[in-house]
């Protein structure tokens, strides 16, 4: 059932759901007016042997001449001038009667009403009364029997025939008036669907030709408040974050295919000059020791520089499904790590810290690796034997502060861009994209970052992190 539901169309589920709900509410007015008319006839019936059956009681010798023939009942004053006999209203022609003396003999019995055996306890005293169903002539009756005035009992008997037609009747109107409207309502909420969906499908249009042409700028066309509309807005919401995206990964695979042309051609460029020594010896004379020795060193460095250059492009296209998941940690063990690395590569340089306990949610190793890159560069900018100060506050401040030439005041808004690199930068060994990184970390941790002067010389690069309670 589940799998049959989910080929079928939105609209025709639609229609499926008013036709239900239509259904159900008509065929359970149906059934209430069904039993309504049921009960009511039900209870006519009863008070009708009831009150047969009490005026027999009362005075059973007036009638027992006349047996199987139930006196009029009066209906009021006569004609509205007030004269002639009161309006009367014969008895049902279904309806018998007859007087069971003590003896258990009809003493009327004309209606041959069965004399059974709740009779005999009714006529014996063990029953205040009896009522059933008995078959007289192949028709069902109703059968009441109740103790007569002076000993015996009275046997009323109405037929349950007519009012069995007349139930029948109803049923039919009942099935085939339900059946027009669940016809009428399957084919009005196809409509109703078909009509209501409308925008649905102009929405889908859109989208279809959307991903055909590829033309992410072109909105999808959005018309009034209603839930299509937000749906519409929802879109394009959609349609501009996926256009960004992709405006920034071509604006990276430009910008890293700029940065790895001059390393790689560089290193080409080595290579070759190399090989060409090693097929042809006679050509030695042109490559000293010492000059062989100078160009595999800068072949290294730019092999380093290319690795760190693909290892920071790497860390910045990183999809979320692939990083680590956030953990409860302390910050000031990462910053003490990054500090314990950054000496390492820096041995020149003094790292001064004063760090106090801040309790964070992140990753470990990204965090660390945002740590290292501030640290390097304040490294890099340092002069020789120069002193790095790295303080982390309570409040989740990570401040490094270094003496170095610091940064242009025109540059400062632009040291976090991909592949930014300052005018006095363009000398130095380096990507553009260790700075990024750091933005790019601090935000995705719900965090900020900052740079500013260090008067008289120097510059301080503040991170901002959420302190978790």
């Amino acid at each position: 059932m589940t799998r049959w539901w989910n080929r079928r169309t939105l609209r025709d589920r639609l229609a499926i759901l008013v036709t239900g709900a239509v259904a159900v509410a008509v065929l359970t007015v149906a059934a209430v007016a069904f039993t309504a008319v049921f009960e009511i006839q039900h209870r006519q019936l009863q008070a009708q042997l009831t009150t047969d059956a009490q005026a027999i009681a009362a005075q059973p010798d007036q009638w027992r001449a006349g047996a199987g023939q139930l006196p009029d009942v009066d209906r009021g004053p006569g004609p509205p001038d007030g004269h002639g006999p009161p309006w009367h209203r014969p008895r049902d022609l279904g309806t018998r009667w007859q007087i069971v003396g003590a003896d258990g003999a009809a003493v009327s019995d004309a209606s041959s009403l069965p004399i059974t055996t709740s009779v005999r306890q009714v006529l014996t005293g063990r029953r205040t009364s009896a009522r059933e169903t008995v078959v007289l002539n192949g028709e069902r009756y109703q059968m009441l029997t109740i103790p007569a005035q002076g000993g015996g009992v009275v046997q009323v008997a109405i037929s349950q025939d007519p009012a069995g037609g007349t139930l029948v009747q109803l049923g039919v109107l009942l099935a085939l008036g339900s059946a027009v409207v669940i016809t009428g309502a399957a084919l009005l909420g196809r409509r109703l669907a078909r009509t209501g969906l409308i925008p649905v499908s102009r929405l889908a249009e859109a989208v279809e030709d959307v991903a055909v042409t590829m033309d992410l700028t072109r909105p999808v066309p959005v018309h009034g408040v209603d839930e299509i509309a937000r749906l519409g807005r929802s879109v394009n919401t959609m349609l501009g974050a996926i256009d960004a995206s992709r405006r920034a990964q071509r604006t990276l695979v430009e910008d890293a295919g700029h940065e790895l042309r001059t390393p790689l051609t560089s290193i080409r460029t080595n290579v070759e000059l190399l090989l060409a020594v090693e097929r042809r010896p006679e050509l030695a004379h042109r490559l000293p020791p010492q000059e062989r020795a100078k160009l595999l060193a800068d072949l290294e460095a730019q092999v380093a520089e290319l690795a760190t250059l693909t290892t920071e492009l790497v860390e910045l296209s990183r999809e979320e499904t692939t990083r680590e998941e956030p953990e409860p940690l302390d910050f000031a063990d990462v910053v003490a790590a990054a500090v314990d690395r950054v000496r390492i590569r820096a041995p020149g340089q003094t790292f001064t810290t004063s760090l106090s306990p801040v309790p964070v949610q992140g990753r470990p190793g990204e965090l660390e690796r945002m740590v290292v890159n501030v640290l390097d560069n304040a490294a890099k900018w340092s002069p020789p034997g120069g002193t790095v100060a790295v303080r982390l506050a309570a409040d989740g401040t990570l401040t490094v502060t270094d003496h170095g030439p610091g940064i242009d005041e025109a540059d400062r808004p632009h040291v976090f861009d991909r592949f930014y690199r300052a005018t006095a930068a363009r000398g130095l060994p380096g990507s553009g994209l260790g700075l990024a990184i750091v933005a790019q970390t601090a935000a995705q941790h719900g965090g900020t970052v900052a740079v500013a002067p260090n008067p008289p010389q120097g510059t301080v690069l503040t991170i901002r992190l959420p302190v978790q309670d």
